[in-house]
């Protein structure tokens, strides 16, 4: 596969190429090993395609995931505790896991609610999302997810990785991609999500 269009939000591919550029080209090592062509094993069964060989969601992520692995990029969880006080959320957003909790019961907060984010792969303060699902789902990438990582101290960058509107043609539809995505971080305007960003489109 091939990288045929990108977007940089807040710098984000300058900032891989001044303090990961060794990152930036396993990146683009990963994409362009993979054989797209071996995954048209999807056959749809909507009215409008029936019968037609798609890409496969499944095996492509499962394609991207032992090639990302092999380079030592692994699953990053971000563990954090919930408030919906503006006051307190600010005050404890960079304390560690721990450290949250015991802030929040001291505030009289008697059971403080734990959750997390997980995300694909995350190396050097960088992490990767694979996106082959809908758009729902890369909205929360974008907005919420590299956003928390980001804020909450684990990541420097996020980079988001999507299907162009050339391969999507060839996937079963709803699946989220790179051209209408990127629209839509332009529509909030360019300080928005506040967190360095590479969108990258990829195609066979």
């Amino acid at each position: 596969m091939k990288i045929s269009q990108k977007y940089s939000h807040l710098n984000g591919e300058e900032y891989l190429l001044v303090h990961h550029k060794k990152l930036y080209t396993e990146i683009k090592k990963v994409i362009g090993s993979i054989d797209a062509s071996k995954f048209l094993t999807k056959e749809s069964k909507e009215k409008t395609m029936k019968g037609r060989l798609l890409y496969s969601p499944v095996d492509l992520n499962k394609a991207f995931t032992e090639s990302f692995n092999k380079l030592d990029w692994n699953e990053g969880r971000y563990q954090y505790y919930i408030t919906t006080n503006q006051k307190y959320l600010e005050q404890i957003v960079n304390l560690p896991y721990k450290e949250q909790k015991e802030f929040l019961i001291k505030k009289g907060i008697k059971e403080p609610i734990k959750s997390y984010k997980q995300t694909d792969f995350v190396k050097d303060q960088i992490a990767i999302e694979v996106q082959f699902g809908k758009y729902a789902f890369v909205a929360f990438d974008l907005f919420v997810k590299h956003l928390l990582f980001y804020s909450g101290g684990v990541i420097n960058l996020g980079v988001e990785v999507l299907p162009t509107k050339k391969m999507q043609c060839q996937m079963s539809s709803g699946v989220a991609y790179y051209e209408g995505e990127v629209y839509n971080v332009l529509r909030h305007g360019r300080n928005n999500p506040p967190v360095p960003l590479l969108i990258l489109g990829i195609e066979p």
